[in-house]
């Protein structure tokens, strides 16, 4: 273990982020070169002899915290990177993506600073790729069995994984013209390099995953017709369903999903388009919406050279301490700047964010472009307009990051598999993530033959280390449905509920 007394010894200190001013210059990410292992390895021996590491409930993969903390606190990263892999596909991402909810279950977070656990994450998986330590782990034999998973993202990629490494042939299915889902086309370039992905899905070819890319299920290919391909069929789609917002104006020009902007940025990066078809230069930009998508807009407009941007939330702004509604160990909702907002507030020397404020109706020119978007303060709680307080701002560029509702509505798929939705909108299924589908009278049944339900189709809009968690669980119930047994990890059940943001 490490030094018991060491968060007595050494304060707090987060691996620094490039200044603004230079990473708003180019699309690198935000800690490019910045993980200084002496750093880390210090940050690492504040990890205490806490006795029982509530950081492990905090994070749905039940990561080993304390176990690769001590590791890199010694230095030891072929030990930390061993640890950190039991039971996390892809650390790489999780330490670049996910808010860290281990860091606020931290036993220090009672009454101080807790660990860095981010960052220690994210050093060990670059270090362990600096060294060689992930190298494939193809199966020694193959169990004669088939999967099929469509989706490639987290959720679909770790259950692929999963599934590869003990044996089974695997093949993923992805309707886009390139493998990653959100992963690829959704997360900006600042916050994950698509070389992370790409060295990644290069170890999963060589352990004999097979990538299907421009194949739509349900459209392309017949759903049941992959079904009675493969002995089972995982479907991790995503929740690609994008809220609207339909207020007056909303048909006007200018006014575009954060997804679809987001996509034609990164595509931009892959060498698709000299410059984004949907672009923020010299814009006045507001974002619809307060969450992480919303935020990967600001940085992306910033970096677009847009002429100001503002972000709208419709919650209040807030406070620094955790609600008493949200004792510790849980993840609280509290003030958190991203590094998006820093940028922001590093250019325009002030948070971008307009807290309790929703959109009245859009305005436009005679070209019937948008021009400007009225809003108005809302009550905390009723989310009421609240009466004198409309204003306007100026908006050429209008993007919506409302969130999503559930898998996208159309295509063959849900039909052709027979799935059924739940009140929320997701792909029902049991607790041990079997579809549940709608037998030919119309009634749900128990569950369907060998299909099987994983990530944000399943469970709704979530974070990268839920799908991960879930991709494991899916594939470790595959696995028992065509072997009987399985020594795969289950970190989650389907009737978890997630930590969204």
């Amino acid at each position: 273990m490490t030094d018991p007394f060491g968060f007595l010894k050494v304060p707090r200190r987060p691996v620094p982020a490039r200044p603004v001013e230079e990473r708003l210059s180019d699309w690198t990410e935000v800690y490019a070169g910045q993980a200084l292992l002496p750093l880390v390895s210090e940050q690492a021996g504040r990890c205490m002899d806490c006795g029982i590491p509530f950081c492990h409930s905090g994070c749905p993969l039940g990561n080993l915290i304390p176990e690769w903390n001590a590791y890199a606190s010694r230095g030891s990263w072929l030990a930390a990177s061993e640890r950190l892999h039991a039971t996390n596909n892809f650390p790489e991402f999780t330490g670049r993506l996910c808010p860290a909810p281990c860091e606020d279950a931290c036993v220090l977070a009672l009454n101080a600073d807790p660990v860095t656990i981010k960052n220690v994450e994210q050093a060990i998986a670059d270090e362990s790729w600096e060294r060689g330590y992930t190298s494939p782990r193809p199966p020694d034999r193959l169990s004669g069995k088939s999967v099929a998973v469509i989706g490639s993202g987290p959720a679909g990629l770790a259950a692929a994984q999963q599934l590869t490494r003990i044996g089974h042939t695997v093949a993923v299915y992805e309707r886009a013209d390139r493998i990653g889902g959100l992963l690829r086309y959704g997360i900006p370039a600042f916050k994950l390099e698509k070389h992370c992905l790409d060295r990644r899905l290069a170890q999963m070819r060589a352990e004999g995953t097979k990538f299907r890319t421009g194949v739509d299920i349900g459209s392309d290919l017949d759903a049941t017709e992959l079904r009675r391909r493969h002995d089972a069929v995982i479907v991790a789609v995503g929740a690609m369903e994008q809220r609207e917002l339909p207020v007056p104006g909303r048909e006007l020009y200018g006014i575009h999903q954060a997804m679809g902007y987001l996509t034609l940025a990164n595509r931009v990066g892959e060498g698709d388009y000299a410059v984004s078809p949907v672009s923020a230069a010299g814009k006045h930009v507001v974002i619809v919406g307060g969450g992480d998508t919303g935020s990967d807009c600001l940085g992306t407009a910033l970096r677009q050279g847009a002429a100001s941007v503002v972000q709208l939330d419709i919650n209040p702004e807030p406070g620094d301490t955790r609600p008493d509604a949200q004792p510790w160990p849980t993840y609280p909702k509290v003030y958190r700047i991203s590094h998006a907002h820093e940028e922001a507030r590093g250019r325009e020397g002030r948070d971008p964010r307009l807290f309790s404020s929703a959109t009245l109706h859009f305005e436009g020119d005679a070209n019937g472009q948008v021009s400007a978007l009225c809003l108005t303060e809302v009550e905390p709680t009723a989310r009421q307009p609240r009466p004198g307080t409309e204003r306007v701002l100026p908006a050429e560029l209008v993007l919506l990051a409302l969130g999503f509702s559930g898998p996208q509505r159309g295509g063959g798929l849900t039909g052709q598999l027979g799935l059924v939705r739940d009140d929320r909108g997701a792909f029902a299924r049991d607790a041990g993530f079997a579809a549940v589908v709608r037998e030919r009278g119309g009634s749900a049944a128990p569950s369907a033959d060998g299909v099987f339900i994983a990530g944000d189709a399943g469970r709704g809009q979530s974070l990268v280390v839920w799908a991960i968690a879930e991709g494991r669980a899916a594939a470790a119930a595959t696995d028992r449905y065509l072997s009987g047994s399985t020594a795969l990890p289950s970190p989650v059940a389907a009737t978890d509920r997630p930590l969204t943001t």
